[in-house]
């Protein structure tokens, strides 16, 4: 019999996505306070991979990730996903938000995304919160899934996932 152990902590990032990057700052500014201080940042990306939130927040979004210095318990993740809900509540005008955050975390192994959309390869968490993997780290890079999301495919996604592995390894071997 298998005997449960508390669990490693994980890196926790979060990918924002809006048509106006000033609103990265403001938000980042919040998200500071709550889980700490920056350890890693990507640039801004165009975000040109589907409609889907163009209804909401316009066209000619735009996506940066932002990865903190502080590690958390993965069990944390439902309650992070709530948190940034409601900053991007607080961003909102006329019911419409202008900023998406998403939260996730990465282990040595894989990319674990949060979510409010249950779909067949996500596990309920609590609270209305689903989790993905999103990557798999295996031979030596990440590797994609058949559900992963088009740009989590990109270049400029797998290098800043690569670079923030890189640090949770260099940290776990110090």
């Amino acid at each position: 019999m298998g005997t449960p152990e508390k669990p490693e902590s994980v890196r926790l990032f979060i990918g924002m996505l809006s048509g106006d990057p000033k609103l990265f700052s403001a938000a980042a500014g919040i998200l500071n306070r709550k889980f700490g201080p920056v350890i890693l940042e990507s640039e801004i990306i165009p975000f040109k991979f589907t409609d889907y939130y163009t209804p909401e927040m316009g066209e000619n979004l735009w996506r940066k990730f932002t990865a903190f210095r502080r590690m958390v318990s993965p069990e944390r993740l439902a309650s992070i996903k709530l948190f940034t809900n409601h900053v991007e509540e607080t961003y909102s005008q006329n019911r419409k938000r202008r900023i998406n955050l998403d939260p996730g975390f990465l282990t040595p192994a894989r990319v674990i995304l949060a979510s409010t959309k249950d779909f067949s390869h996500r596990i309920y968490l609590k609270s209305g919160i689903y989790a993905e993997i999103t990557l798999l780290f295996r031979k030596g890079k990440f590797e994609t899934l058949a559900w992963t999301y088009p740009d989590y495919r990109t270049e400029p996604y797998l290098k800043f996932f690569s670079a923030l592995r890189s640090i949770k390894m260099e940290k776990k071997n110090a």
